[in-house]
């Protein structure tokens, strides 16, 4: 990631994390590591899932750790690819779907019956 835009996320760091919530964060590392487990989908698909997921949320910081954490778990680097192209389609296809909140207001503000 880039030095200037998100600060290197340091052993320090997540040290001061854990000291200042120790319960809290120790139970997000277990929902976590469970969340990422083995079950009715095998981890790597959970992984894709998240490197998708992480570009909609556009969180750097998952956006890497997460792409790591598919490649460790056999993830190659078309599906990592594939997975950020399936995010894209769907951050546009949301904005896609909200336009019909845009054209209902439209259409309400002009007198309009719905969808003429």
């Amino acid at each position: 990631m880039s030095e200037g835009l998100y600060p290197k996320a340091t052993q320090a760091i997540a040290e001061q994390r854990h000291k200042l919530a120790p319960e809290t964060h120790d139970a997000f590392v277990a929902f976590s590591k469970q969340v990422f487990a083995d079950g009715a989908l095998d981890a790597k698909t959970k992984q894709l899932i998240a490197v998708a997921v992480a570009h909609t949320t556009q969180c750097g910081y998952c956006i890497q750790g997460h792409t790591k954490g598919a490649l460790r778990a056999g993830a190659t680097d078309a599906q990592i690819m594939e997975a950020i192209w399936v995010a894209a389609e769907m951050r546009a296809g949301g904005a896609y779907a909200h336009s019909t909140v845009a054209l209902d207001t439209i259409n309400q503000v002009h007198g309009r019956e719905k969808g003429k």
